[in-house]
């Protein structure tokens, strides 16, 4: 089950365009650009961008980010994840020749309106699985957080026929 999780490089959106320095060139200024992406805002807007109704999105979810990236070292900490999502990128290509090789049965469901992983990123999938569903759902980023019910019977739907073949 992926939602809004990246495999493939057409996915990338052009915020990447805002990372890449931090994995080619790190150094303190493109640290502190890139720092100043994780204050209130940044984060409010990873929740809230794209949904089709941010009355929807709890302020719990961005307030509860924002509670735990203030303790000590955890902003710093989310820093190293973003400077070392370049190493996710360079094994794309193993995650695509896992994919073939196994036919896992996939569920996709995906925010079309994602600025951080475009929709382009959850119809490569198609390429290298057989056994694939994808749902794009007219939403952000986290999809979960305002499509929450839609996903969960997507996923019971998925579970229930995945058993049903499994098991014929």
């Amino acid at each position: 089950m992926i939602q809004n999780a990246n495999a493939y490089e057409e996915g990338l959106t052009r915020l990447f365009d805002y990372l890449r320095p931090l994995w080619e060139n790190r150094s303190s200024a493109n640290d502190t650009r890139l720092l100043k992406t994780l204050g209130r805002e940044g984060i409010m807007w990873q929740y809230t961008h794209g949904t089709s109704d941010k009355k929807k999105i709890s302020p719990d979810a961005w307030n509860m980010d924002l509670f735990f990236l203030e303790r000590p070292g955890n902003r710093m900490i989310q820093l190293e994840l973003q400077a070392d999502y370049g190493a996710n990128i360079k094994r794309y290509a193993e995650w695509h020749e896992y994919f073939r090789k196994y036919q896992p049965p996939a569920l996709v469901v995906w925010g079309k309106n994602d600025a951080i992983f475009g929709p382009q990123g959850a119809e490569a999938y198609k390429r290298d699985l057989r056994n694939i569903e994808v749902h794009m759902l007219d939403t952000g980023h986290f999809a979960l957080e305002e499509d929450c019910d839609i996903i969960a019977g997507h996923i019971r739907r998925f579970l229930k026929a995945y058993k049903l073949k499994k098991t014929a």
